[in-house]
């Protein structure tokens, strides 16, 4: 239950960031396809095919069933071997490899 709330106030603070910076614009694949080649490609693979154990095979749509706030939180903190990329990507830049992401499959 505790860990269920810790989620949530999670995803409302990553909600209420994306609101505050006026983040109105549709995320952008393009862009993220850059990004992506740019931080993530090294241990997902280019076309998705994980390079590293453990990280999600994108071209299988695994790790993608969450919602965009969600990947968005955890791409920001980071987990065990993919490091914490908040304030080294922007929410925006986050929303569009999310929207990356979601061409690959």
């Amino acid at each position: 239950m505790l860990i269920a709330r810790h989620y949530k106030l999670r995803f409302f603070a990553a909600f209420l960031s994306i609101s505050a910076e006026g983040l109105a614009y549709a995320a952008d694949p393009a862009k993220g396809s850059e990004l992506y080649a740019l931080h993530c490609a090294t241990c997902h693979g280019v076309s998705g095919v994980s390079m590293m154990p453990g990280a999600p095979n994108f071209s299988k749509n695994e790790g993608l069933m969450s919602p965009d706030g969600a990947l968005l939180i955890s791409i920001q903190s980071g987990k065990a071997a993919m490091p914490a990329y908040r304030g080294i990507l922007s929410p925006q830049d986050i929303l569009d490899v999310i929207s990356y992401l979601r061409t690959l499959n």
